[in-house]
């Protein structure tokens, strides 16, 4: 037999280093994306801001990340046991993942020319907006098939512990930082007409990246 060679086991370990860390970067560029392309938590958080303050605003966004990290953990801890009781559960989750990705890269191309209503809702509802924000979440079923959709496609089936971890702190930031961000721009006039110009541009250019992944990880799987 030859001889160990450390080295051959630490470039082994920096390799799977940075195929984690180029996980880690694909989900979170792919669920920003979707975060980026308006949706119900946009709204909330536009009307918000528009007619309350930048700061209710921002609240809210607090509270969508908060209720991110629920969603996403919960994806994580539940596909993992289920991976390890029904191995052949990863391949079949797998192309189902890539199928929903398939429609929602549809949907979202096209109702890209839908036009937003921003105008504030009259109807009441809570009044705290980090509860409001975090209810909103976690009300959206869609939240969770589609963080179950993108770690089903792109990680591996058992993930370490710290990938696992920067996974939800990523997705969760993603939500945090471009929601606060919103939050901020709806406050100015210019910057909010500006986006929503922009909307059709963002929703078909996010559909057409979605597509093109999921025929990937459908050909893959």
């Amino acid at each position: 037999m030859p001889p160990h060679d450390p080295s051959m086991k630490g470039a082994g370990a920096i390799m799977s280093v940075m195929e984690a860390v180029w996980t880690l970067g694909s989900i979170g560029v792919v669920q920003l994306l979707a975060v980026i392309s308006p949706g119900p938590s946009f709204l909330i958080v536009a009307r918000t801001a528009v007619a309350r303050s930048r700061t209710e605003g921002a609240k809210i966004a607090v509270g969508l990340a908060a209720g991110t990290v629920v969603w996403s953990t919960g994806a994580l801890v539940g596909l993992t046991s289920l991976f390890h009781a029904v191995p052949v559960a990863f391949t079949i989750m797998k192309v189902l993942g890539a199928l929903f990705l398939l429609w929602i890269a549809f949907q979202t191309f096209r109702h890209a020319a839908q036009p937003l209503d921003l105008e504030p809702s009259t109807e009441r509802g809570v009044e705290n907006p980090f509860v409001k924000g975090f209810l909103t979440q976690i009300a959206n079923p869609k939240v969770a098939v589609f963080f179950g959709s993108i770690f089903i496609a792109l990680l591996p089936a058992a993930p370490p512990l710290w990938m696992s971890v920067a996974l939800v702190a990523i997705v969760s930031f993603n939500e945090l930082w471009w929601y606060s961000l919103v939050a901020l721009g709806c406050g100015s006039g210019p910057v909010r007409t500006l986006y929503l110009k922009a909307k059709t541009t963002v929703d078909r250019v996010t559909g057409l990246f979605l597509g093109a992944l999921g025929l990937k990880l459908l050909a893959d799987a």
